[in-house]
């Protein structure tokens, strides 16, 4: 019976229903103690309550902001079709999980023989996807935009493209995805090299009048996000900026970064789960102690997850392999990380893995394929099952032990009160050096 075509579509709509059922329940219960997480909900909380125009997203640092409205309005809009304090997590549950879908399909595309079930179980839930892209956050959002720019990259150099989508659309989301990522966090600065790195490769494949022709396509994409950054400009003029010009200094003490900045890449594809549940060990441990039940659990996906950066840093150096195109993504790789890294020693901030978050798809793309000559065999399949059961049991943990403190619903009466008075104060107070 699962043999026929039509009930095969079922089962899978199926699955992608549960899926996203479990992601956007886990977004409800998922850590919002942070002050940042706080003041990007009041961004859109206060465009709910005021009608202001939001000209600035997400406080960088004190008086600066980045310059746009698609932070506020992704926030804002939801709670305007539906009053809820829910309303903005069902949104951000929408867009990432669009974009988990297209790159799961690309990424199969790319290994057809890769276990569907692995691959898509992990994209939908390694931790540093589910934690951050089920919330609102500010670089919740940037994994939309990262996605869809990377398909559309990879699609237009001939070392990496496979032909999933034509060049016109390539350079279409490409030019959406830049601004789309520019209004949510300072990283998409690093983005800029690949579109020069696309420029240069499709001027060579094409003559002047089509390379035009594709440069105004990615105009025309660029122009559907960039649009929303355009009255922050008409009324603040260069001021409109945010001070974001002053993040970009020579900062010599990020020089001794490097070995830390590959392990944190890395770990974006990997089951890096102790800094979801504390900053320190103690924090951890009281974790633990509070649900002991999870303790075989928490220990196997840390295990694991400790492995397996080590085994992507090990088989990057692996020449053959049954990939023909594993060089090419191999280079990828480490000249992705290379740029991140010289991007610190010329940014204000030190070195942390949410601050290249829009990376994870270069990265969780190179895990499969080191992964991909053995995910014929018997034994990865055990322990691929075993790790994705381990972080699935984590993670409902995880999300019990943060509901009433640390989740939405510590703040969700405040929020509602909030939405009712209009007043979005009764939430909490914006940043007082804020733009916006």
């Amino acid at each position: 019976m699962l043999e026929n075509p039509s009930h095969l579509r079922f089962w899978k709509a199926l699955a992608l229903v549960i899926a996203f059922l479990f992601r956007l329940t886990f977004g409800f219960f998922a850590n919002m103690e942070h002050e940042d997480q706080r003041q990007i909900y009041l961004i859109g909380l206060k465009y709910y309550c005021t009608g202001l125009w939001p000209y600035f997203g997400a406080d960088v640092l004190p008086h600066i902001q980045i310059p746009g409205a698609l932070q506020g309005l992704v926030v804002g809009l939801p709670l305007r079709i539906w009053p809820a304090a829910e309303s903005p997590f069902v949104l951000v549950n929408l867009l990432s999980f669009s974009a988990l879908c297209l790159f799961g399909w690309y990424c199969s595309k790319r290994l057809p023989t890769f276990p569907k079930w692995i691959l898509w179980g992990w994209l939908f839930t390694a931790p540093w996807v589910l934690n951050c892209s089920t919330n609102v956050y500010n670089v919740s959002y940037v994994l939309f935009g990262s996605i869809v720019f990377f398909i559309a990259f990879l699609e237009t150099v001939p070392a990496l493209a496979i032909n999933a989508i034509p060049a016109w659309l390539a350079n279409l989301m490409m030019g959406f995805a830049f601004f789309w990522d520019a209004q949510f966090h300072m990283s998409y600065i690093t983005l800029a090299p690949f579109l020069v790195v696309s420029a240069i490769f499709q001027m060579k494949q094409t003559g002047p009048a089509d390379w035009f022709r594709r440069l105004a396509l990615f105009l025309l994409g660029a122009a559907t996000t960039a649009a929303f950054m355009v009255p922050t400009f008409l009324r603040y003029g260069m001021d409109g900026l945010g001070g974001t010009g002053g993040l970009i200094r020579f900062n010599p003490t990020n020089i001794g970064s490097f070995f830390v900045i590959l392990a944190q890449l890395f770990s974006l594809a990997s089951a890096e789960i102790p800094r979801f549940v504390g900053r320190n060990t103690a924090q951890r441990m009281a974790f633990l102690r509070s649900q002991i039940w999870l303790a075989p659990f928490f220990i196997a996906a840390l295990l694991l997850g400790l492995l397996q950066p080590i085994v992507m840093l090990v088989s990057g150096l692996r020449r053959v392999h049954p990939q023909k195109d594993w060089r090419a993504i191999k280079v990828l790789a480490f000249s992705t990380f290379l740029l991140v890294y010289l991007s610190f020693v010329f940014a204000v901030k030190n070195p942390a893995s949410h601050t290249y978050y829009l990376m994870l798809p270069v990265f969780m793309l190179f895990a499969f394929y080191v992964f991909s000559p053995w995910s014929s065999n018997r034994w990865f399949r055990i322990v691929a099952g075993v790790l994705l059961i381990c972080n699935l049991m984590f993670h409902l943990g995880l999300a019990f032990d943060n509901h009433k403190e640390r989740s939405l619903f510590a703040d969700r009466d405040s929020i509602l009160k909030a939405i009712e008075a209009k007043d979005y104060r009764l939430m909490g107070e914006r940043r007082p050096e804020a733009w916006y």
